[in-house]
């Protein structure tokens, strides 16, 4: 399906791109191209290839879940520009 201007205009607002009319039309030729290669991956036969399968085998690397630092909240907030003990404070947003 080839792609239009007005699915270009509509991917550049939902993006917040703003496109000049001339890159509008280059736009559209460059998703028209990709999405020309990916419609030739739908004649490729995967029907023996595992979902899941990779080139080589790897390992997933697991390690236990546990803290590593120590919890010490005076120096967490210490260079804070302003604080109460061991929290921050920060300036009100909401009237």
């Amino acid at each position: 399906m080839p792609v239009s201007l007005e699915d270009v205009r509509h991917i550049a607002l939902l993006a917040r791109l703003g496109l000049a009319p001339g890159e509008e039309e280059g736009l559209r030729r460059d998703l028209d191209s990709i999405l020309g290669y990916v419609a030739q991956l739908d004649s490729l036969d995967v029907s023996g290839v595992l979902p899941t399968a990779h080139v080589v085998d790897l390992p997933t690397p697991l390690r236990e879940d546990r803290a590593t630092n120590p919890e010490r909240p005076e120096e967490m907030v210490e260079n804070a520009p302003d604080r109460d003990r061991t929290f921050l404070r920060v300036p009100k947003i909401i009237e």
